[in-house]
């Protein structure tokens, strides 16, 4: 594994570090603070020759983390697999193992990722989080059933959850499986979040599933205002207006 950069390329700067070697206290204040680029040159400088095991533990998680939030994922799994492997926090482990299961989803390993939470869930470890990332990878894997049922299970352990409410939205109507219900789902999921371009974008999708050219372009425009960048979100635009997303309504 190639040696880490930390990003942008330049020391921490004079006030980001104490003499030759950071703290695992101040890294995990930097953490909490969402200060992750710094926290994780703080926690890289902690000298750790004594450091009790649940101290080293404690600093592979937060390095874990740090590097999952700055998308280093090769570096993340290296942290994330000691912190399961020394099983020393329960809830720490069963986060750590979500964690992993995330990384494997984004990257294309969804058996990685199946693996990781079945393993959970045969521990009785059970929640919308677990069935949502389970559904996500069998949609991924084009198991349309299966990844509806999953969806079912996380709204049937909390049926306010947005993820799962969206999510099963966009499947039956993608799918054209239940237009009518799916098209349903995303609309409540937009009442309850209506800043997350992800969900206005399912909502637009459903309207032009079902025929709603007019509504459909409205939610979408307004789900690119919010993230231009996303690739998806623009496909959606384009097949709905034949345009390409150039912001402030115009065409490119």
């Amino acid at each position: 594994m190639a040696k880490f950069k930390v990003p942008g390329g330049h020391p921490p700067a004079p006030e980001e570090k104490r003499g030759a070697e950071g703290t695992l206290k101040e890294g995990i204040r930097l953490f909490r603070l969402k200060r992750w680029d710094i926290a994780l040159r703080e926690l890289l400088q902690v000298k750790t020759e004594k450091f009790t095991p649940e101290e080293s533990t404690e600093l592979a998680y937060y390095l874990g983390l740090c590097y999952t939030k700055l998308n280093h994922y090769d570096d993340a799994l290296l942290y994330l697999e000691q912190v399961v492997t020394a099983g020393q926090d329960v809830l720490r482990v069963y986060q750590c193992r979500m964690t992993l299961a995330y990384i494997y989803v984004i990257t294309n390993r969804s058996k990685m990722a199946e693996f990781e939470l079945k393993r959970l869930q045969r521990n009785g470890f059970e929640s919308p989080q677990l069935y949502t990332t389970l559904a996500y990878s069998a949609w991924l894997q084009k198991n349309t059933k299966n990844a509806v049922e999953l969806y079912e299970k996380a709204l049937d352990i909390d049926e306010n959850n947005t993820t799962a409410m969206n999510s099963l939205g966009y499947v039956l109507v993608d799918t054209e499986t239940d237009l009518i219900r799916g098209l349903r789902l995303c609309r409540k999921a937009v009442d309850r979040k209506p800043q997350n371009p992800a969900y206005l974008d399912s909502l637009g999708w459903a309207y032009f599933k079902v025929g709603e050219l007019i509504e459909a372009r409205t939610w979408l425009r307004r789900a690119l205002d919010l993230a231009p960048q996303e690739q998806e979100i623009r496909d959606h635009f384009h097949t709905v207006t034949g345009e390409n997303y150039a912001g402030g309504g115009g065409k490119s």
